[in-house]
């Protein structure tokens, strides 16, 4: 694992939470995409000084009543969801942990935000963490 890549934050309402933090933090949105695969529209925001610097905050809004972030919001209101970090090769990683036996909710890696390939180390196994593992794309726009 290289650094913290990102951290998530489930919202109900994506433009409201943009603007409260960019009004009261003075975050800058750098990215935002609907991922239908996981159902959520999201938005990456930064901070001006370091708005191409590793670490981020995503904040991830459901598509509808069904998706996963829905369900988070519904059992545990808004807020924390997960801590991503960034590795180089996700299936070296994916392997190290299960050798370790550690479980991971995906069999082989998933599509993520701006074309990254992600997975999830199962809370049960990381002290009641939902830990995120995202391999980047060539070209990340966060």
């Amino acid at each position: 694992m290289i650094a913290v890549d990102h951290v998530g934050i489930a919202v109900p309402d994506l433009d409201a939470a943009v603007a409260w933090y960019a009004a009261n933090l003075g975050m800058v949105e750098t990215h935002r995409e609907v991922n239908a695969a996981q159902g959520v529209h999201e938005a990456m925001l930064s901070l001006p000084a370091a708005a191409d610097s590793a670490t981020a905050l995503q904040l991830l809004a459901p598509i509808n009543e069904e998706s996963t972030i829905a369900k988070f919001i519904d059992r545990n209101g808004p807020g924390l969801q997960q801590l991503a970090y960034r590795v180089t090769d996700i299936e070296a990683v994916a392997t190290h942990l299960r050798a370790r036996g550690l479980r991971l909710l995906y069999d082989a890696p998933r599509g993520g935000t701006a074309g990254s390939r992600i997975n999830f180390v199962h809370p049960k196994d990381a002290g009641g963490v939902l830990i995120e593992l995202v391999e980047p794309s060539a070209n990340p726009t966060h």
